[in-house]
Formats: C-alpha cells, sequence, structure tokens
C-alpha cells in the first residue's frame, strides 16, 4: 500500500485554479469589454423564458412542465450514455454477438430520444419567439384590466 503524499494531488489543485482563473477572467473580461447601454429588456427580471407579469400565484403553462421533462429525459439519457460509452470496449470484448446486441440496444435508446426530441420540436415547445412574448403581454393586460375593475369595485365600495 502507498504512502499518502500531498504531491499527487496537485494536478487536482492546478485544475481548480485554471477553471477559478477562466471563469474570473470571463466575468472580469465581459466587464471591461462588454456594452454596457441598458434597455427596458435587459433591466427586466428574467423568469423560465416568461415575462415575470402579473401574481406569482398564477397557472404557468404546460409549456414549463414538458420542458422539465424533456430536461430530465435528456439528462437521464446522458447518465446512461456515459458509462456505456466508457465500457462499451470491454463489453465488447466478450465476443462480436455481444458486442453487436450492446450497441444495437443503445442506438435503440438514441433513436427512441430522438422521435421524442423530433415530436417536441414539431409541436412547437421550443418556439419562445414573439408568440410567446404576446401571449405574455396578453396575460399582463388582462391581469391589468382585472386589477383595474377590482380597485373600481372596492373604490366604489368604499364611496
Amino acid at each position: 500500500m502507498r504512502n499518502f503524499d500531498l504531491k499527487d494531488y496537485l494536478p487536482i489543485l492546478l485544475m481548480f485554479l485554471v477553471a477559478g482563473g477562466f471563469a474570473g477572467g470571463n466575468i472580469l473580461l465581459s466587464q471591461l469589454v462588454g456594452q454596457r447601454k441598458q434597455t427596458r429588456t435587459k433591466l427586466m427580471p428574467y423568469e423560465c423564458g416568461k415575462d415575470p407579469v402579473g401574481s406569482a400565484r398564477e397557472r404557468f403553462s404546460v409549456k414549463f412542465y414538458l420542458i422539465a421533462m424533456i430536461f430530465i429525459l435528456f439528462d437521464i439519457e446522458l447518465i446512461f450514455l456515459m458509462p456505456w460509452a466508457v465500457v462499451f470496449k470491454s463489453l465488447s470484448a466478450q465476443g462480436s454477438a455481444m458486442r453487436n446486441l450492446i450497441y444495437v440496444e443503445m442506438m435503440l435508446f438514441v433513436v427512441l430520444l430522438l422521435v421524442g426530441y423530433i415530436y417536441v420540436r414539431k409541436k412547437g415547445l421550443f418556439d419562445w419567439n414573439e408568440r410567446a412574448r404576446a401571449e405574455a403581454e396578453a396575460e399582463a393586460r388582462a391581469l391589468a384590466l382585472k386589477e383595474g375593475r377590482r380597485a373600481e369595485l372596492e373604490h366604489r365600495a368604499a364611496a
């Protein structure tokens, strides 16, 4: 059994230093070189691709839950794909039939995920453009109208 030697951990420390320096350097560089023009859109809080208008208690579109499920789906794909890729060579040494079976199983898994991705793409789930912004603005107008009517009724009741 080898003795503990702190020099063995020097590459890990070096990796953390390089990663921290890279992150800090990019932040510093963006502060020095980046544009400073502040617009209404840049100053507005960003919440999951939806403009933050209205109450925090309002109902969310199903689109947000579908995006979350897709994220989990592709996260699970990576969880299964990475170990498979690492051990595929050693597993394929067991024989040609085993190698082909393992390869076909993984490609079937990837194809099923691709079919899901194509389905979601056709449904327009990734379209966060003007249509989504128009929906958010319509919700904001409806909420403002509703709040305005509520305030008017409260004012009448108080009088």
